[in-house]
């Protein structure tokens, strides 16, 4: 059976009080998955229309230090090369020396590379340094509607469209957004965490010591793209629905649950063996495993935008002051309706076992 022959992606979305309840009024004519890739159109279509700016340090030096302050300082200095103009014109990217000025001559102690950015990715993109040396925290989210080219949104944004409406009809639109950007953030800590244990050790140990699965790359390389959060997504719809089929590259069919997996393996293995690719798919591998996690358990999608307090439909506050419900179906129970979607998909729910599943996930 394809697809779009079940029934639960067929159906309109949820309204608040059904199951997958928590949509959001102001999206009554879009979904929050549509809003989502108009999003990452839009960004995208901006930073493809304003000229490029001459800015970013996208890869240092192992030599240097890491207190460096590539934007130059009293102590170094950072020179630009002869023919910098005619490489930022021709590739995007030229390289920089950087001398130590405490010495006398100054000392050449390392190079830095440095990049053309559109606006946008210059304020948002993720990298080790911005978001966790600087504490430039919005980037977690940021880098989640930034894209590098058409073919890269292509791509992201056809992953969205195929799995996000199934995904956000099982969860609600507000559920959804939060499982979508929880995906993103999850894609970032993966890449920041074995880029930071990559940087230690090769602190520790020298350059010449590489393991297998961590990142080695500069601190400063910049991440972006909905990548963690579609992986996320795609995660979600291998549960949902195991043996829908799905065309790889619109040619070659599968179950959705064997392409999942299969583009999760992929990703693994690019980071153990260090592909060219490694750090992105660190984001693939981290938004995979938040998907694996939340779409199993969404009752800790709930509280997400608590900070909007009683208007936020998942949160507590608002749903204490709702009619006491029938309580839900003992732990067991749920787990072993858990398991038979995870089998059979939500189509082989009886309506008791659907109206079960509500409950708990909305308590």
């Amino acid at each position: 059976m394809g697809i779009y022959e079940r029934d639960y992606v067929r159906r309109e979305p949820p309204r608040p009080g059904t199951y997958g309840s928590g949509g959001i009024s102001a999206m009554k004519m879009w979904s929050a998955n549509t809003w989502i890739i108009i999003i990452c159109v839009v960004v995208f279509m901006i930073d493809s229309l304003t000229p490029m700016q001459y800015w970013s340090a996208v890869e240092v030096s192992r030599d240097l230090p890491p207190t460096v302050e590539l934007s130059g300082g009293a102590q170094y200095v950072v020179v630009a090369s002869k023919n910098e103009r005619a490489l930022l014109a021709r590739s995007g990217q030229a390289q920089r020396q950087v001398f130590d000025q405490s010495t006398s001559p100054a000392t050449l102690v390392g190079t830095t590379t440095v990049s053309l950015m559109p606006p946008l990715q210059r304020w948002f993109h993720f990298s080790t340094t911005l978001a966790f040396q600087k504490l430039e925290v919005w980037r977690f989210i940021g880098f989640q509607f930034l894209h590098a080219n058409l073919t890269h949104l292509l791509f992201n944004m056809v992953g969205l469209f195929f799995f996000g409406p199934m995904v956000e009809r099982f969860l609600g639109s507000k559920r959804y957004i939060a499982f979508y950007l929880l995906c993103g953030i999850f894609g970032a800590i993966m890449y920041l965490l074995l880029n930071v244990s990559g940087f230690v050790i090769s602190m520790l140990f020298g350059q010449g010591v590489m393991i297998p699965g961590l990142l080695f790359n500069s601190t400063a390389t910049p991440l972006i793209g909905a990548s963690a959060g579609v992986f996320g997504v795609l995660m979600a719809g291998a549960f949902l629905a195991p043996n829908a089929t799905v065309l790889l590259f619109f040619i070659l069919p599968m179950r959705l649950k064997t392409l999942a997996y299969a583009l999760v393996a992929v990703a693994l293995f690019t980071i153990i063996v260090g592909g060219s690719n490694a750090g992105g798919e660190a984001g693939h591998l981290g938004g995979a495993i938040a998907g694996f996690y939340f779409i199993r358990r969404p009752q800790h999608l709930h509280g997400f935008f608590d900070l909007l307090g009683w208007v936020d439909p998942t949160s507590h506050h608002y749903r204490n002051k709702r009619k006491a419900r029938t309580r839900p179906g003992k732990p067991d129970q749920v787990d072993a309706i858990l398991d038979k979607v995870s089998k059979k998909g939500v189509q082989s729910l009886s309506a008791k076992e659907k109206k079960i599943l509500r409950q708990a996930s909305e308590e």
